[in-house]
């Protein structure tokens, strides 16, 4: 699941795909649990709009239009934001995927998972939204219109102190690790970064958040942080279907400490990384470096 880093990255990349464009038409799917917006609607208001900003607020993306009015985007588990033009075997489906070889890069072409296309009186590239598995949500806002899901988001990660988390662990009897999966305490937070987060801290991630002490908070927050702000320095994580607007992978992956390596070494005191489900997520962790 794209978490903050691939969505920051996400959000550097496609700007220049769309702030500053007037729309010409919005092309879309039926209507589905992927349109939080009728997509009749985004039809008939979209087209004539000038894109002025985009934002990112957790994992979610805004586009500020000229009209006030906003335009929201989150990928979900396996949504993937765009350029035409892009080329990854990750934005084909699996049966397109397995008659490639792994070398092989095909110039992308709208398919039954491309539920958002939106075109541009310029002529230049279009901008498409692809989700196989339809989790990702398009929602557009009137001007001055709230929106629950926005306003009940924590703290950004990136800007989270260990003074916000430790107030928040008191009391609380849940893990550390769900706690900080908790989009209205942190958000933009899943379940890669948090992982690598509490190895960095030494923080076991079963371990109740009211037994967290505060020297230990400070240290989750500045690791949720680093690992952060290191993944979006190289491109976001490209585990499963997450690619760049451009279509290139991120690299983050490869210098993952803990997260989907059971069984393997711990790169720093040689214990067999282990798995648990925490709170119905898949979490790893190193039984030697955290306690």
């Amino acid at each position: 699941m794209p978490e903050l880093p691939e969505v920051e990255v996400t959000r550097r990349r496609i700007a220049p795909a769309l702030v500053g464009r007037t729309l010409r038409a919005a092309r879309t799917t039926r209507p589905s649990y992927f349109f939080l917006t009728p997509p009749g609607r985004l039809r008939r208001r979209l087209p004539g709009r000038t894109v002025r900003s985009l934002d990112r607020r957790g994992k979610y993306l805004l586009a500020g239009l000229d009209d006030g009015s906003r335009l929201v985007l989150h990928l979900g588990m396996t949504g993937q934001l765009f350029a035409g033009g892009a080329a990854s075997v990750r934005l084909l489906s699996a049966t397109a995927r397995a008659a490639l070889a792994p070398e092989e890069q095909v110039a992308f072409r709208p398919d039954a998972h491309t539920h958002l296309r939106l075109e541009f009186s310029d002529g230049e590239p279009e901008v498409l939204m692809r989700d196989v598995r339809k989790f990702g949500k398009v929602l557009l806002l009137d001007p001055g219109e709230a929106c629950e899901r926005l306003d009940r988001l924590g703290v950004d990660a990136l800007e989270v102190s260990g003074e916000h988390l430790f107030r928040a662990t008191r009391g609380r009897r849940v893990a550390i690790k769900s706690l900080l999966l908790d989009q209205a305490v942190i958000a933009g937070g899943g379940n890669i970064y948090t992982d690598e987060a509490l190895f960095l801290a030494g923080v076991r991630p079963s371990r109740a958040a009211r037994r967290v002490t505060r020297a230990e908070c400070e240290r989750i927050a500045e690791s949720l942080k680093r690992v952060m702000l290191r993944s979006i320095e190289t491109g976001g994580s490209s585990i499963s279907d997450y690619v760049a607007p451009d279509g290139s992978d991120g690299a983050y992956q490869d210098e993952r400490r803990v997260y989907a390596r059971k069984g393997e070494p711990c790169r720093t005191c040689g214990a067999p990384i282990r798995r648990r489900v925490i709170g119905q997520r898949s979490t790893h962790f190193c039984p030697g470096c955290q306690r």
